[in-house]
């Protein structure tokens, strides 16, 4: 007698997961995230709204975890974060910010890692579309910064850190500070469409911001 073998409830979930996953985010795409809703998502997914609620308890978190996902899997498929695993790391630098030494060398590969994430057509609608509800909506401005933007951040702040104990930042520099002044500019630039947002326009944005955090003779 031929044995029927038991459903795999784990990757049913792992499916629905992601189909509720890619609903969200082309429903946002689509029709921004104000129009986006539980029932929206539900039906473009093929599941029940219960099955939604049972994972997330809003909308903003179902947004937010596919954010999460689809960032780690287009990272993935573009080889990872900017730093070799067999790169340098002199100042005991955080995983995925290089510390090769010279600050200015690393923050241009890690800021014009940030242009190509930016410019990524495949992340582009997602991330404007929760960056400007999260300016009128505090609270998921406050869970995009929290889960999203503070863990790369603490990267600038640690490589940063290190640059002053190597003594090629001054010491009074707030790491904190200093990083928004290379940050900033990219995300003026991306966010208004002032002009195209380029390496080009990266690297110089590294040069003049270092030349400000560095010792003066």
């Amino acid at each position: 007698m031929a044995t029927t073998k038991a459903p795999d409830a784990g990757r049913r979930s792992d499916r629905s997961r992601r189909a509720i996953h890619d609903a969200a985010l082309a429903l946002v795409t689509e029709q921004g995230y104000r129009r986006t809703t539980i029932e929206g998502i539900a039906a473009r997914a093929g599941v029940g709204k219960q099955t939604i609620y049972r994972w997330w308890p809003s909308k903003a978190a179902v947004l937010m975890d596919a954010f999460l996902d689809l960032a780690g899997r287009t990272a993935e498929d573009a080889g990872g974060a900017p730093q070799p695993d067999g790169a340098a790391s002199s100042g005991g630098s955080a995983p995925g910010f290089p510390d090769t030494g010279d600050l200015a060398a690393d923050l241009k590969t890690v800021l014009r890692a940030t242009v190509d994430e930016l410019n990524n057509p495949v992340l582009e609608a997602v991330t404007r579309a929760l960056t400007a509800e999260g300016i009128v909506d505090a609270k998921l401005g406050a869970e995009f910064v929290q889960q999203l933007l503070d863990p790369q951040l603490a990267l600038y702040v640690t490589r940063l850190r290190a640059a002053q104990e190597a003594g090629h930042v001054r010491a009074e520099i707030d790491p904190r500070i200093a990083l928004e002044l290379l940050i900033g500019p990219l995300m003026h630039r991306w966010l208004l469409r002032t002009l195209p947002l380029t390496h080009a326009y990266a690297d110089e944005v590294v040069d003049y911001a270092v030349g400000g955090l560095t010792p003066r003779a």
